[in-house]
Parts: structure tokens; C-alpha cells; sequence
């Protein structure tokens, strides 16, 4: 039991954020695949004998099964809490690294990283932001957003070194073992803190954001009435558009995060492990960083501008990772913004989710909205890595991202005239004036 009357937004913050700083996992495939990849090579009895075009398929498959999962885990999140719905995804990815751990064999990974491991960061995913959301102010939506899923992206930052360093000491197997054992206990204990707060709970500063005087409170309505449903959102347009958005800026992300390690072995050779790293500080760094700016700038016109930004990556990285460039500078750099403009999306889109469809049934609003991610990732990191092995380059696969990116961006503008969109921006606009009129009373 705990107390009910007591803010338990803090600690539910910080377990949110644990359970997906060892979730985050799924970014550091691209060490694995580097072993895998070198077993095949070695032509070992013992080793892994796949083809090479399918190196990205456990990867691709864990971001397809994910995604997917992501509508039954938000059910069972809005049905039954998200402490169970944490355990369960804890026990799934423990028992898909110990899988993985006694096989080599193709279908053994798709199964165990694939399919259990994705499963398993679906539960586990899902249970973390709308937990944590309940117990702070509609203002900070995309602040906590933000913060809470960070610790995804900011997994690798520890996951790829350690990954480095037992694959070294241990091989590839008795890592995957001890990958196992260690986030199932780690998820497991943190899911025992995310508590939800009581029917009656209202968050401290709630009112005092959109009605400053008292006799506007009748004015809250307006905030709290939107509640659709998931039979309702799949019929809405601007769900649909939502959704392609997702698929273009999660799929270009996840398609580099695939395979950023072998992209730093030419320029950073042993150390390629910290490309890795420095793509989840940016991941990181671009869900707290776009998730505040959200908050103050408007949802949309954030996400039109990184989008935008995230093309302009794409290209310059078409131009200088396609011409053969070992620069481990330019190389930091691209990766650190790629890997925020990435990171921006898994704050935006839940942000957008709860604005436009409510909080009542969050969880599995947004498991379906995100199997866009996991499409994207498949799809994406599927055709880079056929692209790369027919071609040699992954300069086709950047383009192309490229240019699905600046389609996005500019989709983004029909979003602004959602009619929750025009209600909110007419009565800030309200608010603003009421404020300016109370004060100049008072001077």
C-alpha cells in the first residue's frame, strides 16, 4: 500500500525512466549484428551460418512485434495498471535473451530477439509514460514525455560498452545470458513503483495554467472533455496522417541506429561501440529537448522544424558517408543529430496522441498509433540493408529517407487545422488577453 494523498510523480518519473533505460536495449543491435556478422564471416562449425542480406531481420522483426504488442500492452495497461503490465514486459525480454543465449540459429533469433524481446519492450514500453503522465498538469505533457522515455534512447550510452566488453570476455551467448537475467530483475523491481494516482487526484498547478481567474473556471471543460476512443481515432482522418508521420520520422531513424556501428568502423575501427553511444545521447537529448519545446511552441511547429532538419541530415549524410568519408568528426556529428532528431519523435507523437484523443484511453490510443514506429523500423532498416548489400553504399537508403522526410514535414501543416487544435489556440489566445486586461487594472 502506499499513501494516496501523497505526489508520487517523482518516483514514478524515475522508474518510468529505468524501466526504459534497460528496455532501450533494441538500440544497441547494431553491436550484436557486428559479431554475428564477424561469425559468419569466420565460417565456424559452431558459428552463425545465416545470409548476410538477413542480418537486420531479429532487429526488424523486434521493431515490427514491438510496435504490435504496443496495442495489447496499452489495453492491459488501461485495464489493469501499469505494475503487471511492466512485470509482464520484464519476464518477456529476460526470457528472449535466454533464448537467444542457447541458439544460433536464424529462426531461434527471430523468435527470441524478434519476437519475445519485442514483446516484451511493448509492456514494458507502455506501461512507463502513461504512468507518469497522470500524475503532472497537462502543461508539462511533453516535458515528462520527454523525460520518461529519454531513458530508451539514452540506453546504449552504458548498454553499448558493457555490450562491447562482455562480448569480448565472454562471447556472444554467455552475453545475451547475462543481458537476461540482469533486466529481468532490473524491470521486475522497478515496476513494483509505478503507481497511479487516485480517481479524485488533480494535479497541483492543473487549473492555475489555462484559468488564472476564478471566474473562468468554468472554462476547464474545455480541456478535459476530449476523450476518444481506439474505434473511435481509426476513423479520424487526422489519425491516419498522424500515423504516416510517425512511420517517415521513427523509419529513418531506426534504419541508422540498424546499422551505425559498421557505418563507424572505417573512421573509429575497435571503438565503433561509441557511435553507438553518442547516437543515444542525441536520442536522448532530442526527446527531453523536443518535448519542453513542444510545450511552449506548439506540438506541430516543432515537429515540422525537426523533420525538416532530419532530411537535411539525411542528404548531407547521403553525400559524405556515400563518398567514403573516414572523418570521425563528421561522422560524431551527424550521428548525435540524427540521433536527436529521432529521439524528438518518441516525445512529440505521444504528446500529440494525448492532446488530440485524451488521456482516458491513452495506452491503447497510442499502441496503435505506434505501430507506425515498428512498420517504420521494419521497412525501413529491412530495404537499407538489402540496399547496402546489392549496392555496397547506404547512400540510396538516405536519399530516400530524405526524401520522405520533406513529404512529412510538409504533411504536418494539415495537423494545425484539427478542430481541437483551433479550440485550444482560441481560447489561449483568450486567456492571454484576460491576462493582459488584469494587469493593466492593476498597474
Amino acid at each position: 500500500m502506499y499513501d494516496k494523498q501523497k505526489d508520487h510523480g517523482l518516483l514514478v518519473i524515475s522508474a518510468g525512466t529505468g524501466i526504459n533505460l534497460a528496455l532501450g536495449v533494441l538500440y544497441t543491435w547494431s553491436i550484436f549484428k557486428g559479431a554475428i556478422r564477424e561469425s559468419i564471416q569466420s565460417g565456424a562449425v559452431d558459428g552463425f551460418n545465416w545470409d548476410l542480406t538477413s542480418l537486420n531481420d531479429p532487429y526488424a522483426v523486434c521493431c515490427l512485434v514491438f510496435a504490435c504488442t504496443m496495442v495489447l500492452a496499452g489495453n492491459i495497461q488501461d485495464r489493469f495498471g501499469p505494475r503487471i503490465t511492466a512485470f509482464i514486459g520484464g519476464l518477456l525480454v529476460g526470457l528472449g535473451f535466454l533464448w537467444i543465449s542457447t541458439t544460433t540459429a536464424y529462426w531461434g533469433w527471430i523468435l527470441g530477439f524478434g519476437v519475445l524481446v519485442g514483446a516484451g519492450i511493448a509492456f514494458g514500453y507502455s506501461a512507463a509514460t502513461p504512468a507518469a503522465l497522470k500524475w503532472f498538469s497537462p502543461s508539462k505533457t511533453g516535458k515528462i514525455a520527454g523525460i520518461v522515455v529519454s531513458g530508451f534512447g539514452l540506453a546504449s550510452v552504458y548498454i553499448a560498452p558493457l555490450a562491447t566488453w562482455l562480448l569480448a570476455m565472454w562471447g556472444l551467448q554467455d552475453a545475451m545470458l547475462a543481458f537476461g537475467l540482469g533486466f529481468f530483475v532490473l524491470v521486475s523491481l522497478l515496476s513494483t513503483m509505478l503507481l497511479t494516482p487516485p480517481e479524485d487526484y488533480t494535479p497541483k498547478d492543473f487549473v492555475d495554467r489555462r484559468h488564472p481567474g476564478e471566474h473562468n473556471l468554468e472554462r476547464r471543460d474545455d480541456f478535459i472533455d476530449v476523450s476518444a476512443s481506439p474505434s473511435e481515432i481509426v476513423k479520424m482522418p487526422s489519425f491516419w496522417l498522424t500515423w504516416l508521420l510517425y512511420f517517415i520520422g521513427a523509419g529513418a531513424g531506426l534504419m541508422v541506429i540498424s546499422s551505425i556501428a559498421g557505418l563507424a568502423k572505417s573512421s573509429l575501427g575497435e571503438q565503433a561501440f561509441l557511435a553507438v553511444a553518442i547516437l543515444a545521447i542525441g536520442n536522448a537529448g532530442g526527446r527531453i529537448i523536443a518535448g519542453i519545446a513542444s510545450d511552449h511552441y506548439g506540438r506541430y511547429a516543432t515537429l515540422t522544424a525537426l523533420l525538416f532538419l532530419q532530411a537535411l541530415l539525411m542528404f548531407t549524410a547521403a553525400a559524405v558517408i556515400g563518398g567514403q568519408s573516414d572523418s570521425a568528426l563528421i561522422l560524431v556529428l551527424l550521428t548525435t543529430f540524427i540521433g536527436f532528431n529521432y529521439g524528438s519523435n518518441l516525445a512529440l507523437f505521444p504528446a500529440i496522441c494525448k492532446d488530440l484523443w485524451g488521456i482516458e484511453h491513452f495506452g491503447m490510443n497510442y499502441g496503435i498509433l505506434f505501430t507506425a514506429w515498428g512498420i517504420g523500423g521494419f521497412v525501413m532498416s529491412r530495404t537499407s540493408e538489402v540496399l547496402r548489400v546489392q549496392s555496397g553504399s547506404f547512400t540510396g537508403s538516405f536519399i530516400i529517407a530524405g526524401i520522405l522526410l520533406i513529404a512529412g514535414a510538409s504533411l504536418t501543416l494539415f495537423l494545425h487545422f484539427h478542430p481541437i487544435k483551433r479550440r485550444r489556440r482560441k481560447i489561449r489566445k483568450e486567456e492571454k488577453q484576460m491576462m493582459k486586461d488584469s494587469n493593466l487594472k492593476i498597474a
